[in-house]
Formats: C-alpha cells, sequence, structure tokens
C-alpha cells in the first residue's frame, strides 16, 4: 500500500509573529521556519504504519517556494521515502492546493492520504475535505486513531460530543489530529540518510493545476491588546458587572 503524506511549511510555532508594517501580510522575513506540526503527526503515522508492514512506501509532497524542500527531506528524516515539491512563488490557498494533490494523487495511485487537520498559519481546516470532494473519496477529519485491515480503514476521530469511529473503504482521506501519535525527533543518521533520497520537482502547469488566488486579503491586524481584569467583592457585585458592564447576562 502507498501513503501520501503533503506536509506544509510554515511558521515555527514557537515563533512570535509579526504584522507587517503596511497591513499586507504576517512578516516572515529571517523567521525560523518548520513543518506544520499537524503534518508532522501525519508523516509519523504514515511511518508508523510502514513499520507495521501495512504500507510499503510513504510519500512526502510539498507545495509552494524552493525552500519546502527543507520540510521534505525532514519529512524523509522522520522516515519517507521519496518527496515531490510542486514548486510556485504564488500564494496557494486551500483549493488550490487540494487540486495540486488531486493531480498527484492520480498519478501516483495511493490508497490512503493523511495529511493535518490544518496548516498553524492559515488555520483553514480546508483543504483534506476539498481533496476529498475532488477525488470523491471518503474521508476522516480529526483522526486520534488509525487502523488498517482487509482494505478497510477504521478511523477513530474526535468530535464535539466525544468520539466516532467510522470504518472506510479504500483509498480513502484522513486528516490527523494532536492526539493520534507523538512524532519521533529525526536522528542525525536518519537526517544524513534523507539528504540522499530522491526529491522529485514538478510545477503547477506540470500537473494543469491553475493555482491563481480565490481570495484577497484585504487587512492582517494584530488582535487588540487585554485589558487587566477587576476583583469584585462578592457574587452580586460579579452578576451587576457581567449584566451592565460586559452585557454577557
Amino acid at each position: 500500500m502507498k501513503i501520501l503524506v503533503p506536509v506544509k511549511r510554515v511558521v515555527d510555532y514557537n515563533v512570535k509573529v509579526r504584522v507587517k508594517a503596511d497591513a499586507s501580510g504576517v512578516d516572515i522575513a529571517n523567521v525560523k521556519m518548520s513543518m506544520n506540526p499537524f503534518d508532522e503527526i501525519a508523516v509519523e503515522e504514515a511511518v508508523r504504519l510502514k513499520e507495521a508492514g501495512v504500507a510499503t512506501e510513504v510519500i512526502a509532497v510539498s507545495c509552494g517556494v524552493a525552500q519546502c524542500q527543507e520540510t521534505l527531506r525532514t519529512a524523509m528524516a522522520i522516515g519517507a521515502d521519496r518527496g515531490i515539491l510542486v514548486q510556485t512563488d504564488e500564494e496557494l490557498q486551500p483549493l488550490a492546493v487540494a487540486k495540486l494533490l488531486k493531480s498527484l494523487v492520480d498519478k501516483e495511485g495511493p490508497q490512503l492520504v493523511i495529511l493535518g487537520k490544518q496548516a498553524i498559519d492559515d488555520d483553514a481546516n480546508q483543504t483534506g475535505q476539498m481533496l476529498a470532494a475532488l477525488l470523491n473519496l471518503p474521508q476522516a477529519t480529526f483522526a486520534s486513531k488509525v487502523a488498517i485491515a482487509d482494505g478497510k480503514a477504521t478511523v477513530t476521530r474526535e468530535i464535539d460530543g466525544g468520539l466516532e469511529t467510522l470504518s472506510m473503504s479504500l483509498p480513502a482521506i484522513v486528516t490527523t489530529d494532536l492526539r493520534l501519535n507523538e512524532p519521533r525527533y529525526a536522528t542525525l543518521p536518519n537526517i544524513m540518510k534523507a539528504k540522499k533520497k530522491p526529491l522529485e520537482t514538478v510545477t503547477p502547469a506540470d500537473l494543469g493545476v491553475d493555482v491563481a488566488p480565490r481570495l484577497k486579503t484585504l487587512k492582517v491586524e494584530e488582535p487588540p491588546k487585554r485589558s487587566a481584569g477587576v476583583k469584585v467583592a462578592d457574587v452580586a457585585e460579579l452578576v451587576a458587572k457581567l449584566k451592565n458592564e460586559a452585557k454577557v447576562i
């Protein structure tokens, strides 16, 4: 079984982002970039399935600028067998990424696509669902447990009321949640080995996909500073403030 794992290059989760002076977006100049944490979980899950003998090959895919090669090398250091970079300097929105991934799925024919439920930069939570719709394949989002057997995927997913378990025929799309696994650290020997693994570069034009943005960002601004809290003497004063000042009751 072949597994395709899309990975995204984002601003590292430890970095405090700054908005550009012209409010056109987030300043990523000289900022540490890394793999989207949810995608890291997806790579780990795919590698575990391979180690368990369920999968035979894990392919990491990234869409974006040339520096995304670093993200793919990280995925290969974790255990992916090869990488594919769809290189473009265009701003990629979820629908464009889903179309690029559809072309790659049509070309590679994986039985399972595992990707993070969302990216921590735009928090869109759309690509997995759009990909499933474009391919007309079953999907399970927010997965906290994945089991593959007899040509089917059994996925436990997190919902508002608790947990829901789905059974899907393969091929299928799965998006990962935080509790699915704990990604391993890439060891130095594996980082060195990853440098020798095959990495193919294609363009959106090679795949026949138009990635022109459909949405325009008008303005990006930081959230307002939170005002300091106040202490109240008793419940009556709390209720009065909630009613008269906060106007929430």
